[in-house]
Order: C-alpha cells, then structure tokens, then sequence
C-alpha cells in the first residue's frame, strides 16, 4: 500500500507545480428568476418538534401557524421509536396522537421515514437510536464476501471509527427488507386514515435525514464545522465495493496501474487514501486520477443508494397516499469552499460533490450534478420526486474562518435544479436564522433569484410568534395561490 501512497504524493506534487487545477469560473448564467406568484406547485411548510412532550405548547402553535396559512407540518417518524422494541414489533400510539393533533388544525402531513439517529447534531434536543436488534440481527451475515460482525452495517471513518447514526449505503441490499418493512408498517397504519392529507412523504437517507456520509461525527477527531470532516469509506463493504467498481470500470489491474500511474500487485490493494489527509493538503483529491476516480465513486455510491432507498419506499407505498410527492433532502455543506488549503473538501468528505467534472462551472452544477438529477431518476414514475436543499437563510462569510459560501451554494443549487427540470424546495439550516429579518432577506432572495417552489421552517415553534410569525406570514401572503 505504501507504493499507492507514494506514487499518489509525487503526482500530485508534479500536476500541482505545472498548474493542471481545474479551470477558472465561467461566465454566471442569467438566473432562472422567481417563482410565479401563484404557482400550485408552492408550499409553505413547518417542522414539528423531534419530539412532542408539551402538547398544549404544541396544539397552540398549530393553531398559530394554521391561522396565517402555512399548509403542513413536517413530522419525523423515528424509526428506532417505533421499531425499537423488537423487530417488526410496530408501537404507533404517539404518531396517532401528533397525526390526529394536526389534522384536527387543518394542517396537512409531511411525514419523514427517519431512518436515522436522532441526537448527536446540531439542535437535537431528543435523542432517538436505531434499533439495536438490527446491529445484533446481521453480525453473522456474509455479504459480498464479507462477514459483516457487529458494526458491519455501519459506516468506519479514515480514523477506523464507526458511526451508527445510519445504515451505510453499501450494506443496502442486505437491510432493505427493514426499509421495506417498515414503509408497509407505515402504510398499513395510516393508508386510509390520512389518504388525502398526507401531501409529501420525505425518505431520510443518512445522518440528519440527509443525502450523506456522517463525515463530522463527533467520534471523529478534529472534524465537524468549520473542518474539512472525515471520510466514511473504510468499511469493508465500501473497500470491496471500491475494489470491484475500479476493475469493472478499468478491465483489469495492469489498466488501473497505467492510469493512476501505481504498481499494484493485486485488486486487495486498491484502498481508499492511506493518509487522508495528505490526500487533501497534496489536492490529490482533485488534481490525480486516482484522487478523482476514488471521490467519483465516493459520491456515485451515496447517490445511488439514494436511489435505492426511494425506489424502495415509492414501490412499497404503492398507490396509497395518492396526494403524496416523495422528498429527499441534500445539505447545504457551505464551510472550507474558499480554504486555499483544500477548497471544496468538506463537500467531498459528505460525498456530495464529484471533482473530476469542473467544480467552478455552472453546467456541473458546481459538482452537484448527481445529487440533484437524482429526483430525475424517477420521471415518468407513478411518483414526483423533489429535492429538498438547506442553508437558505445564509450570508457568504468567505474569511478564513468558515471559509463559506452558503449563499452562493443556495444559487447554485437553483440554478442547477432549473437546468435539469428538478422540483426545489428549500429549508433553513439554523433555527436562528429565521428570528432576524437578515435571514428572511436570504430566503426571499433565493425564490426571487433562484427558483425554489416551497419552503419548510426549521421548526414550527421559531414562527409561532415574533419575527419569526411575522415574516413568515408576510411570505406567505406573497407567494402562496390560496392566500
């Protein structure tokens, strides 16, 4: 494996001092302009809390949002609460109780699959684990060749920790019946009860219900905001799959070796970066062929089990809930853009962005291109498929302190998912930034500017009153056709 390291290190010296980095921005297209004013397609959404433990609090705040026009609330259906007793040992009582509390205000549902942790992020208040007979159920499984053991399911950082905030994509195939099961549980509780208000069914596809690897998990040393993360490729899984895709992709060793320019002796030694972070200080991560190959699979492999995941649960609800689009969310992943260090790295530690394509372009997407034209996966489907995209109520703070872009990011995004014909909606990443009218400034902007078609308020209490009520209320009235 030194050889691997070694010959990574020395090319990516040479190509960073002949000046081989990827080509400079290109022109900024005309923007694709506002949403029509009253456009059916809009929805002014809200977040419930992760959990409900004061429900007088709770129903007023309903009441409130209801009363200035905001359509539904978003609800975190937790997997490891409903679950968490004993495998396919369904417990609905709590969900029967919030589905019933805001339908009685005239407000629609937006249920969330979480098929993750709650606890652990940023605003978690509630903690929520996977269910621990899934770790149990598969450590005997072989999959691939792998015997998986306790953590087989789990995602192992580039410093051998494991995350179980979430199933890691390579084990999909093996879980998939849980994902399966648990959407028919779903169904079964509340296909008819809520035929026609449940209006969106949103599919967590990793940490935080997002599209992406848990690369700033705090087991992981010296990473999370404004850091570059960890990757989340070291697996055995992911290792294997690594190993396979390169030969299917290369025919052979000895083509892998004439491209990345290694001496490898056998497929075992096709490994994701040995040191990480020479990977990104070197650029090799952008600037070598094996730096790009490895982060193309990286992001391929997150996309495609995003599509895996939503293929599952759009099958399996079959035509129950007919009202119902499907919804995935993608980050705004906004800090170390501009770091001189590593621009763009935790973009590519969280898997969303592909750097063998121009990263400066807006034809790229700016890198995004996969993850967005995943919703476009489903056209002629018997479901719409809409992207979800956060850090609306963000300013670019591009010093070397964040090194962020968020705004800017919120305008490519835009742009892109316009390009590719793809729905957009979009969030507030910070419960904080919709209590100043700075934050509500950004969030109108990216729909005058950028296109998005609904918003959804992290969370339902930050506009039940205050700045927060007002302008979104204000919001509400400008855009929404029932207003």
């Amino acid at each position: 494996m030194r050889r691997v390291t070694t010959a990574l290190a020395v090319l990516a010296l040479v190509l960073a001092g002949t000046g081989t980095a990827q080509a400079t921005a290109a022109v900024d297209p005309a923007p694709p302009g506002p949403v029509a004013l009253d456009d059916p397609r809009f929805t002014a959404n809200v977040m419930a809390p992760l959990k409900v433990t004061d429900w007088a609090a709770f129903e007023a705040d309903l009441a409130t949002v209801a009363a200035y026009g905001v359509d539904a609330v978003s609800v975190d259906v937790w997997w490891g609460d409903v679950e968490g007793a004993a495998d396919n040992r369904f417990d609905w009582v709590y969900y029967d109780r919030v589905f019933a509390a805001i339908t009685a205000a005239g407000l629609d549902l937006a249920p969330i699959l979480s098929f993750h942790q709650a606890g652990g992020n940023v605003g978690d208040d509630y903690t929520s684990l996977l269910p621990s007979w899934l770790w149990e159920k598969y450590a005997g499984v072989t999959h691939r060749g792998v015997r998986l053991g306790p953590t087989g399911l789990q995602h192992q950082s580039e410093q051998g920790n494991h995350s179980r905030e979430s199933v890691q994509g390579w084990a999909d195939r093996v879980v998939m019946d849980e994902y399966r099961d648990f959407t028919r549980a779903f169904e079964q509780q509340y296909g008819e009860r809520y035929a026609d208000e449940v209006v969106e069914v949103n599919v967590s596809l990793g940490p935080s219900g997002e599209l992406r690897y848990p690369s700033y998990n705090q087991h992981d040393r010296g990473t999370g905001y404004p850091t570059r993360g960890a990757l989340q490729a070291y697996s055995p899984l992911a290792v294997r799959d690594l190993q396979e895709r390169t030969i299917g992709r290369y025919g052979s060793l000895e083509a892998v070796n004439r491209a990345w320019g290694t001496q490898l002796a056998s497929i075992d030694e096709i490994r994701p970066p040995v040191d990480a972070e020479a990977f990104f200080t070197s650029l090799a991560y952008r600037d070598t062929q094996y730096g790009r190959d490895f982060v193309d699979w990286y992001n391929g492999s997150l996309v495609d089990h995003g599509e895996r995941v939503l293929r599952t649960v759009i099958v399996t609800l079959g035509g129950d809930f007919p009202e119902a689009d499907i919804g995935y969310k993608v980050p705004g992943i906004h800090w170390s853009m501009t770091n001189p260090a590593h621009p763009r790295a935790a973009e590519v530690t969280t898997g969303l962005v592909q750097t063998s394509v121009d990263l400066d372009s807006w034809a790229t997407g700016h890198g995004y291109q996969r993850v967005v034209e995943l919703a476009n996966r489903f056209d002629g489907g018997r479901r719409d498929v809409v992207l979800h995209f956060t850090a609306l109520e963000m300013d670019d703070q591009p010093d070397r302190d964040a090194y962020s872009l968020a705004q800017t990011l919120v305008g490519w995004i835009g742009d892109f998912a316009h390009r590719a014909g793809v729905e957009l909606k979009g969030e507030n990443a910070l419960a904080g930034g919709v209590h100043s009218d700075e934050g509500w400034d950004n969030i109108e902007q990216a729909f005058a500017t950028w296109g998005y078609l609904g918003l959804t308020v992290l969370r339902m209490s930050d506009v039940a009153s205050g700045t927060g009520q007002r302008r979104y209320a204000e919001f509400i009235e400008e855009y929404s056709p029932d207003v």
